[in-house]
């Protein structure tokens, strides 16, 4: 019995029990994060305003104090049943990477005691030569340090019997380089507090801190664990690289918000209790649009720690699927002809005084100020769309982006009627001339229009990448298995390289004599006109769009080699040198390992399509061939007119010439592979790798592949199929 039919027989209904038996997520909720109330119960006065003093104002913790916090650690995570402590990172393999290490440890009698010190705690030194780093380090230039984030608090992993308590931390080279996401992420964060709270005391003297906040939605599939053993594709690449279109899909349009079938709803409630428990504040679950498609969403955290959280989510739910014998599939497209997978991150910001500078005030004043922040994000994206296609590029995502689904590779930003209205009224008013105050902001009427814009108020468009949603942007073009770290660094990055420009752009207006209110107008006004070619309120997914979007001189770089030459220009150097995010060598090397990344994740595809056609899809349609050649041959004998058998006779050349088609193209696509191999330069490899090998050879592999799956009998097919695979039983 092949693998297929073995796993068909046994699946089951089997619901495990729920992880947890409380019936209020309040009660588990953080309990195993060391949160600053947990602090105050296992650390000294001087060890907790250290600690505070670091979280909230970026204060450095000294040695003395990071050995009270160690030892206050220590007590908490022993007295849950941990033994044992790993600095946590996020390298740039796109996972996470952790080191075990016991607080066991021998004195010079040999005495053993537990142990946990403020060095342990500080810094670590794993092997940054083994993790991707572009050429920064070299195999014998081992050395690299994880360094604590204490603004991302410690948690404790449960994996079955086992806890380990987990550090956040950055990972850095022995020089200083950046090696990860989080490095980057946090540099981005204070660059864009900066200048955020330089252009809001513009409005408000009492804001000191301004956070940027997001809200991740996570997308993803849900198989039979057994069905995904069986599929080496799904197993070793995350997507099925053949696969026919069930008679049924998503056309019905029948899945997204039903009910939620029972061995999924088990496995959601274990997998958010998992969550709860490690202070992940997850609030929505539901179907989504294709069969076996699901998303969850938490509200809305400070970015650092939304990632964390995100990152740590993926780790869980693939986890806890396993209790359930079930399977995760996080990919963009695990399978073709339904709906792909994204990550849409909603991004806002917000002020230590407690408002939100994207949600629109009631009055005058606070409506200036959201217009300001308002239009230097349209601006900012306007300005760098490119480098924001980019942090969202990769082989995977290409499915999604550059097949103009969910949304469009071409970057533009919805707004909605209402503001869309503001903006055109702003815009006609250039050139005016406004003598008092308060003209500025009354003549435009803005105290009345914007505070209809609520947050009900402002549709939705699915098909733009870049959307606001009443009080956030949601950045719907992220797949759904990236870091968050990546675009958020570009988002923040971008962000606060703009506000940095408005700030001098309204003082030297000011400095001409303008009044204070009367210089931001104008110099909003002038934005508008700048970056309104970036705003689209139509169908993201129409051809027209393209046209337009042409014409309007908008990229549209539909595979990730060419869209990530935006990270190789002198503006895109600047922008991240002047803020300190990425020296030219770490910007240098994030790209040459996005390519490399690329070449191989294309590359394992082309490996396991081969596998596949020559040791599952040509040995089926094969001894499919030989039972009806047989039986033509026995009808043949025994006198039976041709015209009684001429079907059969039709199927077996049909069979015959996709076999030899597929058996034609894999081994050109070998060749093809080969001559790409052969390419030293990392770019030149990856765009033959795009063109020659999976643009000429995939799609018409798998056509022919999938052909044969559905004339070769269904006994013989040793791949699960999709009828099999999307309704969950």
């Amino acid at each position: 019995m092949s693998l297929r039919f073995d796993a068909i027989t046994k699946l089951t209904d089997e619901v495990e029990a729920n992880g947890s038996k409380s019936s209020k997520i309040t009660a588990i909720f953080g309990e195993n994060v060391f949160t600053l109330k947990t602090a105050r119960e296992f650390l000294s006065d001087d060890a907790y305003k250290s600690l505070v003093g670091s979280i909230k104002g970026g204060k450095k913790i000294d040695r003395s104090n990071a050995g009270q916090i160690a030892n206050g650690l220590r007590a908490w995570a022993e007295s849950k049943g941990v033994t044992h402590y790993t600095h946590w990172f996020q390298p740039l393999t796109g996972t996470t990477a952790e080191k075990h290490d016991s607080f066991f440890t021998l004195k010079s009698d040999g005495t053993a005691i537990e142990e946990f010190d403020g060095g342990a705690l500080v810094q670590q030194e794993p092997d940054a030569s083994s993790f991707p780093n572009g050429g920064l380090r070299a195999t014998f230039e081992a050395r690299g340090y994880t360094a604590w984030d204490p603004s991302s608090p410690a948690f404790i992993i449960e994996i079955g019997p086992g806890r380990t308590l987990c550090i956040p931390t950055v990972f850095i080279s022995y020089t200083g380089e950046s090696l990860d996401y989080k490095a980057p992420l946090l540099k981005a964060l204070e660059a864009l507090n900066k200048h955020a709270v330089d252009v809001a005391h513009y409005f408000d003297k009492n804001v000191n801190k301004i956070t940027a906040t997001l809200g991740w939605e996570q997308e993803y599939f849900v198989i039979d664990e057994a069905l995904a053993n069986a599929r080496p594709d799904l197993v070793q690449s995350g997507r099925t690289v053949f696969g026919a279109a069930p008679a049924k899909g998503q056309q019905l349009e029948d899945h997204y918000f039903g009910s939620i079938p029972e061995r999924v709803y088990a496995f959601m409630r274990d997998y958010e209790n998992e969550a709860y428990k490690l202070g992940i504040p997850l609030r929505t679950r539901h179907n989504e649009v294709a069969p076996a498609q699901f998303e969850c969403a938490p509200i809305f955290e400070e970015v650092n720690i939304a990632v964390d959280h995100n990152t740590l989510l993926m780790d869980v739910m693939s986890r806890v699927a396993k209790r359930h014998k079930l399977r995760v599939l996080l990919h963009e497209k695990p399978f073709a002809g339904i709906n792909g997978s994204g990550k849409h991150n909603n991004w806002s910001l917000a002020t230590d005084t407690g408002v939100n500078l994207l949600a629109p005030g009631k009055t005058p004043k606070t409506n200036l100020m959201f217009l300001t922040f308002f239009v230097n994000t349209i601006k900012a994206v306007h300005d760098f769309a490119d480098i924001l296609r980019a942090s969202i590029a990769s082989a995977p995502n290409d499915h999604r982006l550059g097949a103009n689904e969910a949304p469009p590779a071409i970057i533009s930003v919805f707004v909605g009627q209402y503001l869309f209205k503001v903006l055109e009224e702003v815009e006609s008013r250039v050139g005016d001339k406004f003598d008092e105050q308060d003209e500025a902001i009354l003549k435009l009427d803005l105290h009345r229009s914007i505070p209809e814009v609520l947050l009900d108020n402002t549709d939705r468009n699915r098909t733009s990448p870049f959307a606001f949603t009443g009080n956030k942007f949601e950045f719907r073009a992220v797949g759904s298995t990236a870091n968050c770290a990546n675009p958020m660094t570009v988002l923040n990055t971008i962000m606060a390289e703009t506000l940095k420009t408005f700030k001098k752009d309204v003082d030297a207006l000011i400095d001409k004599g303008e009044k204070k209110e009367v210089a931001i107008m104008q110099t909003i006004q002038r934005y508008i006109v700048e970056s309104k070619k970036v705003l689209f309120e139509g169908d993201g997914y129409g051809e027209e769009w393209h046209k337009e979007a042409e014409r309007r001189g908008l990229p549209n770089l539909k595979t990730t080699p060419v869209a990530l030459d935006a990270m190789m220009t002198e503006k895109t150097k600047k922008l991240f040198e002047s803020n300190g995010i990425y020296t030219h060598s770490e910007l240098e090397a994030r790209y040459e390992i996005e390519l490399e990344k690329y070449v191989k994740k294309v590359q394992i595809e082309a490996r396991i399509m081969g596998d596949l056609a020559l040791n599952h899809i040509i040995p089926a349609g094969v001894k499919y061939l030989t039972q009806l050649a047989g039986n033509i041959e026995n009808l043949k004998a025994v006198g039976v007119p041709e015209t009684t058998y001429r079907s059969q006779l039709a199927i077996l050349n049909e069979v015959s010439e996709h076999i030899n088609v597929v058996y034609e193209k894999v081994n050109e696509m070998v060749e093809a592979r080969k001559v790409a191999n052969n390419i030293s330069d990392m770019r030149s490899k990856a765009i033959a790798y795009c063109d020659d090998v999976k643009g000429v050879y995939f799609d018409i592999i798998r056509y022919h592949v999938d052909k044969l799956e559905q004339l070769v009998d269904d006994e013989e097919w040793t791949l699960p199929k999709y009828r099999e695979m999307l309704f969950l039983r």
